[in-house]
């Protein structure tokens, strides 16, 4: 049951509110004996329901860190002084459900995927950006996102949306593990690393900007040539992580990106319906990916390299959302929810957001919210944590 739905509605402001009595001081007292004693059993609820989010992992196996590649779906603020950039979220009304509803980088109103692995793994709370300028250096023991919104596997498509790509986020990698060797010492910092949960999260944009809004690379590609030199950036990436001591590593495929709000928007038509085009080029790319991680299993010894689907949990919350306490699938929160992304998702924008975010799938027009996120990472966790081991 969702507390979303009903399951816990009583743990809302509004239930406690609809109870309260002021016709006489006995009934006065009773409703805040009520509401002490729905605050508390929600606490317990609370509590409860984090300590089921958790992970437990096969015998006696540990994560040291995680450490996570890609793009704006994981990123958790490294664009934040990048003003090369429009691809940037650390303004309102990104990160409003966060603590303190404050802005921080990430491209949704709370928590994005990083954040929610570490924290189902125990580790943390939230994840780190690499570049956040606030990072300690104890924060490095335990894994940070070098992630750049708007990056992709084809090193174009960083280069026009201005932000860091793949080869740049492994030099800074490589200057990772400069700064914790000087922490660790040698020793630990090759054990953190060799026992880290290392994701890669890229691809999305590849598809949708490079290849079919901007065209830049139809002139030289058709779709399966393009997925071809999509797929020999990501196994050389990979096999560029392995050579850094990396020893688990989930590559993370594309999802059905033909279904966001603002590609439905671009290229759905009247009626905004998904793009099969881009949804058949993800699902090339992915068929691709998979039977590429199987190789890279088999050539890179002692390694766990994992292929993790997104693809079909995600389109299953967009063809399915009652199932989920979902309601609006088709647009974002923020805005008239049918482009409005980065800069357009603003606070002065006139649409402002939806007065409930947890019935939507999608946040602004190209990332989820972090109800949305939660189902499909409880999902990723549940079905591949034990492969890395």
């Amino acid at each position: 049951m969702h507390a979303d739905t009903g399951g816990l509605a009583m743990c809302s402001p509004q239930w406690v509110r609809q109870r309260q009595c002021s016709s006489n001081t006995i009934c006065i007292f009773i409703s805040y004996v009520n509401i002490f004693f729905v605050l508390f059993l929600c606490n317990i609820i609370n509590i409860t329901e984090a300590a089921a989010a958790r992970i437990t992992l096969p015998g006696n196996a540990s994560v040291s860190a995680v450490i996570i590649f890609g793009d704006s779906i994981v990123d958790t603020g490294n664009n934040n002084n990048n003003f090369k950039t429009l691809a940037r979220s650390n303004f309102p009304p990104y990160g409003k459900d966060l603590k303190g509803g404050m802005p921080t980088g990430r491209y949704s109103n709370g928590k994005v995927p990083s954040d929610l692995i570490v924290e189902a793994l125990g580790i943390k709370e939230l994840l780190p950006a690499y570049l956040d300028p606030t990072l300690q250096p104890k924060d490095l023991l335990t894994g940070v996102v070098i992630a750049a919104g708007g990056a992709g596997y084809d090193p174009l498509t960083a280069q026009v949306a201005g932000v860091a790509s793949l080869s740049d986020q492994l030099k800074q990698f490589k200057e990772y593990i400069k700064k914790l060797k000087a922490i660790a010492g040698e020793e630990r910092a090759n054990f953190i690393i060799s026992n880290s949960l290392i994701f890669v999260v890229a691809g999305t944009n590849d598809i949708s900007n490079t290849y079919f809004l901007t065209g830049l690379r139809k002139l030289e590609y058709d779709v399966p040539s393009y997925t071809d030199l999509m797929l020999n950036y990501a196994s050389v990436f990979v096999k560029d992580l392995y050579g850094l001591g990396v020893r688990r590593i989930g590559v993370l495929n594309t999802p059905p990106i033909g279904c966001v709000p603002s590609q439905r928007t671009v290229a759905g038509g009247v009626l905004r319906e998904c793009d099969e085009k881009q949804n058949q080029a993800s699902q090339l790319f992915n068929s691709k990916l998979s039977a590429e991680v199987d190789d890279l299993n088999k050539n890179l010894p002692n390694s766990r390299v994992v292929y993790i689907d997104i693809y079909n949990p995600l389109l299953d919350l967009i063809n399915n959302p009652s199932k989920y306490g979902f309601e609006v699938v088709n647009k974002g929160c923020c805005g008239t929810g049918i482009i409005e992304v980065t800069k357009l998702c603003n606070q002065i924008q006139p649409a402002g957001t939806c007065s409930d975010d947890s019935k939507y799938v999608f946040w602004d027009s190209y990332h989820p919210t972090e109800r949305a996120y939660k189902i499909i990472v409880q999902h990723i966790l549940d079905k591949y944590i034990n492969f890395f081991f």
